[in-house]
């Protein structure tokens, strides 16, 4: 009979002090743990006190400890900011206010992303004349404060009629937008491979052509990392709602202003905290479920520049 031979995976065993070094806490890990913590700790602090002060009634908030849990919970605040409290002559609430920045934040996050991927696409594939000069004209764009162009804005749009409207408002967040979305969009089509737009001119695909069919379904991630930005830019935006939107369409920071900063009656803690609550939930609820595409957009876009 043939010698039968088995071959056996030669096993690995790890000495016990290692695996005893491994489940133990170094002091450098132990020094991260406190880190994390503590930076954890010192931004939800603020949100904690927030939330757990608008589920309070007044009286217990002047009586109680800022921290304390409430001993009797209710909503009711949070149904008056959001339908009655007054945010000026009117007192509806900050429904109004949450529509308007709606209103505005779709077509000024649309917008921008849409002319930075073909300012990016341009720049990075087809490179015309004088592209270079053009993207530093861009990015010189970018670091210009905000409060430097508001006037001469004012005056342009004032001069065209759209002066305190819907598209004066979205005109100007397109116009700041553009600069960063130029610039993240030239960074992500950079680190493409130029093979696959060399194969698409071979196969006669034009500007648009390469960019609907090729370049543009490579650009999910980037697309979440602008809309992410640009979002949260226009939907925190307070100045620039204030001067160009009009009376008809405050956004909805405009109007938690008016509400925290009224001087007349009581001043009602827990309204105050649940429309700043309301106000920022958007931007927190886009963060917490995009943050993973966020790091990963911003990755893909590093390689290159």
């Amino acid at each position: 009979m043939m010698a039968q031979t088995t071959l056996q995976t030669p096993v690995v065993r790890v000495p016990v002090a290692a695996r005893a070094r491994r489940r133990h806490f170094t002091p450098a890990r132990v020094g991260i743990y406190v880190f994390l913590f503590g930076a954890a700790l010192f931004f939800l602090l603020p949100l904690y006190v927030m939330l757990v002060t608008s589920l309070k009634g007044m009286d217990e908030i002047r009586a109680g400890s800022i921290l304390a849990l409430p001993t009797e919970w209710t909503i009711e605040p949070w149904r008056q900011a959001w339908s009655q409290v007054c945010t000026g002559a009117s007192c509806e609430g900050i429904r109004g206010g949450f529509w308007n920045s709606v209103a505005i934040t779709v077509p000024s996050t649309v917008l921008p992303i849409l002319v930075g991927a073909i300012n990016g696409y341009a720049l990075s594939f087809w490179r015309p004349r004088g592209a270079n000069l053009l993207f530093g004209v861009l990015l010189a764009g970018a670091f210009i404060p905000v409060q430097v162009m508001i006037y001469p804005l004012v005056r342009l749009l004032a001069g065209a009629g759209i002066f305190g409207s819907l598209p004066a408002i979205v005109l100007v967040h397109l116009i700041f937008g553009m600069p960063v979305m130029t610039l993240l969009f030239r960074n992500y089509y950079a680190s493409l491979p130029q093979e696959l737009f060399h194969a698409a001119r071979i196969d006669g695909g034009g500007f648009w052509r390469i960019f609907l069919h090729v370049v543009l379904p490579l650009s999910v991630p980037i697309i979440v990392v602008a809309a992410i930005m640009q979002v949260t830019g226009v939907w925190n935006d307070y100045i620039l709602g204030l001067v160009f939107a009009g009376r008809d369409n405050l956004p909805m920071t405009v109007q938690l202003n008016n509400v925290i900063n009224t001087t007349t009656g009581i001043r009602l803690y827990n309204v105050n905290m649940a429309a700043t609550i309301l106000t920022a939930l958007v931007p927190l609820a886009l963060y917490f479920f995009s943050g993973r595409w966020f790091v990963r957009g911003i990755a893909a876009g590093a390689v290159k520049g």
